[in-house]
C-alpha cells in the first residue's frame, strides 16, 4: 500500500479523502496491471468497467449531463489519475481520454451539444478523443494546416491529425482546423466530428512502447454541419488551451501514481533481497536513493496538488501546471529508474511492474507539451 499521508493535507476536502479511499478499495478488486495483446478491445472494456462503476462521471462537467458536479474538479481528476496509475497505465489512460477527449465539450459546448454527448461519456458508452496534433504542427499549435472551409451550410475538413490517442476506437472526436477568421492561432475551430462521417478515415494505427490506442487521421472532404462548431468560429486555440489547462495538471498526477508505484516496488525489493549477508535496505547507498526517490515524489505532489487546488478556487494556473506536470513527470522518470535499478536483472523482465513503469512513464514526458515546452511556458510567465 503506498503513502497516503499526502491525504491529510490541507488541498482535500474530505470527499476528496473518501473519494481516494474508494477508488483504492474498488480497483485494488477491479484493476490488473497485466494487458493481453489486443489492445483496442482492452480499452474498450476498461472505459465500459469506469463507466459502470460511476468514476467516468468525475471526468465530465455538469450533473445535468451526468457528471458528478456542475463543474470539473480538478483534484478529483488528479486523484482518480493517481491511484489509477499506480495499479494500471492502461486504466489511467481510459479514464484521461474521456475527459481530454470531451473536456471542450463540458466547457464550450452547446446545451444540444452536452446532451448528445457528455451523458455517454460519463456512461462509459462512447468513447472520446482530442484531435489537435499534426504532423508538423505539436507542441507548436498556431502551425496547424488541418483547414475547414465554409460551404453550402457546413465546413469541409481537409488535412491531418496525428498521435491522436483513443484513434481507431473512439466514437467521436473533438478536431481543431483552421479556418481563417484571423492569422495564427486566432484563425482556428473546434469541431465535433464523429467517427463514422464520411471523408474521416483512420490513415495509420501508431504502435507504442506502452500500447494503447493510437493512430493518425485523414480528413478528405469531411463535411461537418454548422451545429458540430464548439463555440465560436476562430476560438479553437483558446478553447484547447482551455481544455489542456484542466488536464495538464492531471499528467503529472499519473506520473506521481507511476512514481508511487515503483517506491513501492522499491521499498518491497530494498526489504527482501539480500546480498553479502544483509538486506539490500541495510546498505547506506540504498538508503541514500530511497531517500532521494521519496523527497521527488513529495515534492511531485506538492506542486500537482497545489495547482489543482488553485484551479478550483477559479485561479488561472498556466505556470503552475507547467511547473507540476514538468517536475512530476520528470521526477517519476528518475525514481523508476532507481527502482529499476535495485531490482537489478528482474527489473528487465517483460511485464515486471518496474518494467512496465519503465516504459509507461517515457510518453508523460512528451504528451500535452513535453517537458522544453513547460520550461519555455514557465519562464514566459516568470517573466510576465
Amino acid at each position: 500500500m503506498s503513502d497516503s499521508t499526502y491525504l491529510d493535507w490541507p488541498f482535500f476536502d474530505v470527499r476528496h479523502r473518501q473519494l481516494a479511499a474508494e477508488l483504492e478499495n474498488w480497483s485494488a478488486q477491479n484493476i490488473s496491471g497485466h494487458h493481453g495483446s489486443d489492445t483496442d478491445a482492452e480499452c474498450r472494456t476498461l472505459v465500459d468497467r469506469l463507466g459502470k462503476a460511476g468514476w467516468l462521471t468525475h471526468a465530465v462537467g455538469g450533473r445535468a449531463y451526468g457528471g458528478a458536479q456542475d463543474a470539473i474538479d480538478t483534484r478529483s481528476i488528479c486523484l482518480l489519475r493517481e491511484t489509477l496509475a499506480r495499479r494500471s497505465g492502461l486504466a489511467d489512460f481510459a479514464f484521461a481520454m474521456q475527459g481530454l477527449g470531451s473536456g471542450a465539450i463540458t466547457l464550450c459546448g452547446s446545451d444540444e451539444q452536452k446532451r448528445a454527448y457528455l451523458p455517454r461519456v460519463a456512461a462509459g458508452t462512447a468513447i472520446a478523443a482530442f484531435a489537435l496534433s499534426e504532423p508538423d504542427s505539436g507542441s507548436d499549435v498556431a502551425a496547424m494546416a488541418c483547414s475547414a472551409r465554409q460551404e453550402a451550410g457546413a465546413y469541409v475538413l481537409d488535412g491531418e491529425k496525428t498521435w491522436i490517442s483513443n484513434g481507431g476506437i473512439a466514437d467521436f472526436y473533438v478536431v481543431f482546423a483552421r479556418s481563417g477568421e484571423a492569422p495564427g492561432a486566432r484563425g482556428i475551430t473546434a469541431f465535433v466530428v464523429d467517427a463514422d462521417t464520411p471523408g474521416l478515415e483512420i490513415a495509420e494505427r501508431i504502435p507504442l512502447i506502452a500500447p494503447h490506442p493510437l493512430a493518425r487521421l485523414s480528413f478528405r472532404n469531411c463535411r461537418v454541419a454548422r451545429d458540430r462548431v464548439l463555440g465560436e468560429p476562430g476560438q479553437g486555440f483558446k478553447i484547447a488551451m482551455q481544455t489542456l489547462d484542466i488536464f495538464r495538471t492531471s499528467v503529472a498526477a499519473a506520473a506521481l501514481g507511476f512514481a508511487r508505484r515503483a517506491m513501492d516496488e522499491a521499498l518491497m525489493r530494498a526489504k527482501s533481497r539480500r546480498m553479502f549477508n544483509q538486506a539490500l535496505a541495510d546498505f547506506q547507498i540504498t538508503q541514500t536513493k530511497l531517500a532521494q526517490m521519496a523527497t521527488t515524489i513529495d515534492s511531485s505532489a506538492l506542486l500537482t496538488y497545489r495547482a489543482a487546488w488553485l484551479r478550483d478556487q477559479g485561479k488561472t494556473v498556466t505556470r503552475e501546471a507547467a511547473m507540476a506536470k514538468m517536475v512530476a513527470t520528470e521526477g517519476a522518470q528518475q525514481v523508476i529508474d532507481a527502482a529499476l535499478q535495485m531490482w537489478g536483472g528482474l527489473g528487465v523482465v517483460s511485464e515486471q511492474p518496474v518494467e512496465r513503469l519503465y516504459r509507461e512513464i517515457r510518453a508523460l514526458r512528451i504528451y500535452e507539451g513535453a517537458t522544453e515546452v513547460q520550461q519555455l511556458i514557465i519562464a514566459r510567465e516568470v517573466l510576465r
